[in-house]
């Protein structure tokens, strides 16, 4: 089954359908990115915070999978925001991946803290083509985004955000695809609770599919960049078998129906999370 692909704003072309590493514990990570190589994911999403990368490296270097058909995406640590440390985390990045990055990110605005994030965006910046094949940001408000554009003239290639049927989060979105970036959907099946909703299990009953692939095919259908989490074999090959089906526009709207606003959020709000870890 192939996955499509979303043209950046750099000209490089991110698998739509990725493998996400987030709390999977670093002694399970080799085997689970080792696993999602084999059933066809080309794409994995990490980050210095989640504390695996290296095990994340591993699996991809004995994968046996040229590099060019792979996409690596990881995330700038909240404690590296200083500009004189950006370079320095990055290129811990690449040594404990053991190869270039895809996307490197910021993984947080943090706009309380004695850090500019605009600051940390030209230091980001800088890391194209010195190890990075592009940069954007994560969950970045309409505001923050609004602001490293106007003062840096650089566009993030992609902006992740949390992203589901319960917290649409459509005014990050409205921003993004205005500033000519890509959305990338972080906790896709708002933590597994889409399995439970009548509404999306209508819709899977009618397609003969499980409540997970139709949110995720409701992801893909909107244009975002989504990447489900999973350390077992058989849900890796169900989240990958939803480009087999199509929904429709009334089922799009049903599901984007159950949108709460900021009550479905299940995250921190970007404008008040300053956490940099210890």
């Amino acid at each position: 089954m192939s996955v499509p692909s979303i043209l950046l704003n750099n000209e490089t072309a991110i698998p739509q359908l990725g493998f996400g590493v987030y709390q999977i514990p670093p002694a399970q990570t080799a085997d689970s990115v080792s696993t999602a190589l084999e059933v066809g994911y080309r794409h994995v999403d990490t980050a210095q915070m989640y504390g695996n990368e290296q095990e994340t490296g591993v699996a991809i270097a004995s994968s046996g999978i040229p590099r060019d058909e792979l996409w690596i995406t990881s995330k700038l640590n909240n404690g590296f925001h200083s500009p004189d440390d950006v370079k320095r985390a990055f290129d811990d990045t690449v040594g404990k991946l053991g190869t270039h990055v895809d996307l490197f990110l910021i993984h947080w605005p943090l706009p309380g803290i004695d850090v500019d994030y605009v600051e940390t965006w030209k230091a980001m910046t800088e890391l194209v083509g010195n190890g990075a094949r592009g940069v954007g940001v994560s969950n970045f408000q309409p505001d923050h985004l609004q602001r490293i554009i106007a003062e840096t003239g650089t566009v993030p290639a992609v902006n992740q955000i949390e992203v589901h049927p319960f917290f649409g989060n459509e005014a990050a979105r409205a921003a993004t695809h205005q500033a000519g970036a890509i959305v990338e959907a972080w906790s896709p099946i708002a933590q597994g609770a889409v399995l439970d909703d009548d509404t999306i299990g209508k819709v899977a009953a009618a397609h003969g599919k499980s409540a997970s692939q139709v949110t995720l095919r409701w992801h893909v259908q909107r244009g975002d960049v989504v990447f489900p989490k999973s350390t077992h074999r058989e849900r890796m090959v169900e989240n990958f078998e939803i480009f087999d089906f199509e929904l429709s526009e009334d089922e799009m709207t049903a599901i984007s129906g159950l949108d709460k606003g900021e009550d479905g959020r299940t995250g921190p709000n970007p404008d008040g999370f300053n956490y940099i870890p210890k």
